[in-house]
């Protein structure tokens, strides 16, 4: 290779090799010899025979690259060896353990829902079964049906036990009959919002768990946010968000868990993310189109 050529560092360079095989041409020049193919340096390293490139390093890199992903999404998608016609059999002998399946493990929360007031019934005689139970009821006295007299009847009636929901029935209605609370609210003396407003009342569970259980009875804390508001232009009483812990004393009766105490404490309420509200129009279109959930443990 000759100076000034594919080496780009032009006639003058100076090296870390740039005195080894060169001899001194006229006029102060610098010329390099080339080595017969057979001669190598006895100092360097050994050359390669022809036609055995070396591998780039970075097509090594790329190679396990994909090997190592092609790997992660053979482990992510493999399945119990029913799919396909294929079994994964017995033991193997290798000691390894089969591919195990990703359905739910937990137990089927409910048999059905009431036809009158839409809450879940039917749930299991179980931890499991009482948290899914709590979780629905603190949806179903978050919600806006609590300020209509006759839902907040058949909500009551629904969720609480038979001996208990008379008495609680007369203190609800006493307390959602408020015009102060009404009114606070944004609401008439019928639990309506004013033309053009959507009055939002809506819990958000995000977690339950059992504080006692034991044969028929249990104890159940549920954690949620609750939207609580009206939607619409020039609302004075916007929705806003706010987080509860509510806590049911459960019996079974009849063949479901029903409400015999329920109390509501503030938070935990996480630090607000600094993210702009959005208009009142989105926040009602947001409402009416974005249907609750059925919650299971």
């Amino acid at each position: 290779m000759s100076l000034g050529g594919d080496d780009g560092y032009g006639g003058d360079y100076e090296g870390h090799e740039a005195r080894r095989g060169r001899g001194a041409a006229p006029e102060g020049h610098l010329t390099r010899t080339r080595l017969p193919e057979g001669d190598g340096d006895p100092y360097g390293p050994p050359r390669r025979a022809p036609g055995r490139p070396k591998p780039s390093r970075n097509l090594i890199t790329v190679v396990g690259v994909i090997v190592l992903l092609l790997a992660a999404i053979a482990f992510v998608n493999r399945g119990d060896g029913k799919d396909g016609g294929s079994s994964s059999g017995g033991d193997t002998g290798g000691g390894g353990t089969e591919a195990q399946p990703t359905a739910p493990t937990g137990e089927r929360p409910v048999d059905g829902k009431n036809a009158t007031t839409d809450i879940a019934s039917g749930f299991a005689k179980s931890e499991q079964g009482a948290q899914s139970a709590a979780a629905n009821y603190a949806v179903a006295l978050g919600s806006d049906g609590m300020f209509k007299a006759d839902r907040r009847k058949a909500i009551v009636n629904t969720i609480y036990a038979p001996g208990v929901a008379g008495a609680r029935l007369k203190e609800l209605d006493k307390a959602f009959s408020n015009n102060k609370i009404l009114s606070n609210a944004g609401l008439d003396a019928s639990g309506d919002p004013p033309d053009g407003m959507t009055f939002v009342s809506r819990a958000n569970p995000v977690g339950a768990k059992v504080e006692k259980f034991k044969d028929d009875e249990a104890q159940i804390a549920v954690w949620h946010s609750q939207l609580f508001g009206l939607a619409g232009e020039g609302s004075k009483n916007p929705v806003a968000e706010s987080w509860y812990t509510d806590t049911f004393k459960l019996k079974w009766i009849k063949g479901d868990w029903k409400v015999t105490q329920y109390t509501q404490k503030n938070g935990p309420a996480p630090v607000g993310r600094d993210q702009a509200a959005s208009s009142a129009e989105d926040m009602a279109n947001a409402v009416q189109g974005f249907g609750g959930f059925t919650y299971a443990r």
